[in-house]
């Protein structure tokens, strides 16, 4: 049996976050919280507790089309920002046509050249359409200082510190292709998050997004992560999830399933296990985080699921992935597997005509978490 995720005219649907891609506004679209508690939020309902958060129901449907945010990366939201970067220039590694980091060179798998970046843009605003317009689900109230982990482009921590005028936000990553120009409020930093933090103060809000292929040790991060919070303070994870999954057997066989498999193969022979990234609450619990809570949502790979607001999300799946299996394989395949350009565009050719394929009915797993440090005792 597949499981589904529910349109728009399935009436047990609620609104709530969505996939990793863009959903449109109107529709609602049924989703998974657990906590301690193990209680399932929509908006502002409750209902009962959901063994699976979304349904794929398999079908076609007319009402296949959808509008997508077409703003530039930036948006207008920096123009006429006073403050610039921190200009630092580094010799980006060239290989197989695409760049990579220099700074601590080999850590992460994935270029940081123009066509990535504007993968991740657009991983941004589809991030954000699925949580309907918001940032973050964490229920965080001013905080003063923010810090957000592989920042990537920086897109996400220029619009918090806009939209939180009152906080200092600094974004990190191993590369410096953030834009010269951002609030004052925003600062960019090159640092590795598996090496000593040498913040001089806490954090209100740690944020971490679409990190999976990142550390070796999450639990370790999630240590630092609590150490460097302020009482009181929340940290929280929005990342998609290894392996893809399948119901009905369509997957097996394929090159989209060979191109998963060797994709966690590679990562493990690096120390990195792409299937731990549904863990990352469990490791919040074991550092002492309270309130902790997850969200798992189902999101097909391409537009194979009934109903309006699963072809949309199916369609803008599809196209991130027909750049991202590129993105992710290049440097784990040829590095680390030690194939050949030549073997691994085959491969990649299949797993295009996968992508593309509707009788293909794979779907990913997007995995949110969230928790609170404990305030300090009342004395």
């Amino acid at each position: 049996m597949v499981n589904h995720i529910q349109g728009a005219e399935d009436p047990t649907s609620a609104a709530g976050p969505t996939s990793m891609l863009v959903m449109e506004q109107p529709d609602d679209i049924t989703t998974h919280q657990t906590s301690e508690s193990q209680h399932v939020l929509h908006g502002s309902q409750q209902s009962a507790f959901s063994e699976y958060p979304n349904e794929l129901e398999i079908g076609t449907d007319s009402s296949d089309q959808g509008s997508r945010d077409g703003d530039s990366a930036l948006g207008d939201s920096v123009l006429g920002s006073t403050s610039s970067l921190r200009s630092s220039i580094y010799d980006y590694l060239v290989e197989n046509g695409r760049t990579y980091h220099a700074f601590n060179s080999g850590k992460y798998m994935l270029p940081n050249d123009t066509r990535e970046q504007d993968r991740l843009d657009l991983q941004h605003h589809s991030f954000k359409i699925m949580l309907d317009g918001k940032l973050n689900l964490a229920p965080i109230s001013k905080p003063q200082r923010v810090l957000d982990l592989a920042t990537g482009t920086g897109i996400w921590a220029i619009e918090f510190a806009q939209e939180h005028p009152e906080a200092t936000v600094i974004g990190t990553d191993l590369s410096p292709i953030q834009p010269e120009f951002v609030p004052a409020n925003c600062q960019f930093e090159i640092n590795d998050a598996e090496e000593d933090w040498g913040f001089n103060d806490h954090f209100d809000y740690i944020h971490a997004r679409a990190i999976v292929t990142c550390f070796k040790n999450n639990r370790s991060i999630v240590q630092k992560i609590f150490e460097n919070l302020s009482p009181g303070g929340y940290f929280e994870l929005q990342d998609p999830t290894f392996p893809m999954k399948c119901d009905d057997g369509t997957l097996d066989g394929t090159p989209l399933n060979e191109w998963g498999e060797r994709m966690i193969e590679s990562m493990a022979r690096i120390g990195r296990n792409l299937t731990d990234g549904q863990n990352w609450g469990q490791y919040m619990r074991e550092a002492g985080f309270e309130d902790v809570t997850e969200h798992r949502i189902y999101v097909p790979v391409n537009p194979w699921a009934r109903g309006k607001k699963n072809k949309l999300l199916g369609a803008i799946s599809q196209q991130n992935l027909l750049e991202g299996v590129e993105s992710m394989s290049t440097a784990a395949f040829t590095r680390i597997l030690g194939w050949t350009p030549e073997k691994l565009h085959e491969l990649l050719e299949g797993v295009r005509a996968n992508l593309q394929d509707k009788g293909v009915h794979a779907y990913g797993i997007v995995y949110f978490a969230h928790g609170r440090k404990p305030r300090k005792d009342v004395e």
